[in-house]
């Protein structure tokens, strides 16, 4: 990519819904990791998709080989107390923390962010 262009890539995955996750998401995600279309992608699980993270095996399995691509995967601290899975997903090795001024940040930069 020309030194001008961004290389950053935020996936916003609000969606619970598992045919989303598997052949949307998770397919971008991690197709634009191991082709290198983007120098940094991060995926961060806002709302209903930590649940099905959580709950579903295959998701979460997927999610892992995202993570083993070098894709940081994080999450949103206020859905995840709403939703009662902040021990759940730091046991799962994602990141939780505050999202808002983050994703606010990251809309007022150059970088891109994409909303599943």
């Amino acid at each position: 990519m020309p030194p001008d262009e961004p290389t950053k890539l935020l996936v916003l995955w609000t969606s619970g819904d598992r045919e989303v996750a598997l052949h949307m998401v998770l397919m971008y995600t991690g197709n634009a990791a191991r082709h290198g279309w983007w120098d940094h992608v991060c995926l961060c699980l806002w709302g209903p998709s930590q649940r099905l993270f959580v709950e579903d095996g295959e998701v979460r399995a997927r999610v892992q080989d995202l993570r083993a691509n070098g894709v940081r995967v994080t999450a949103c601290t206020a859905c995840a107390q709403q939703y009662r899975l902040v021990d759940a997903l730091k046991d799962l090795g994602v990141e939780v923390f505050g999202m808002g001024v983050v994703l606010t940040n990251w809309l007022k930069s150059d970088n891109r962010v994409v909303t599943f």
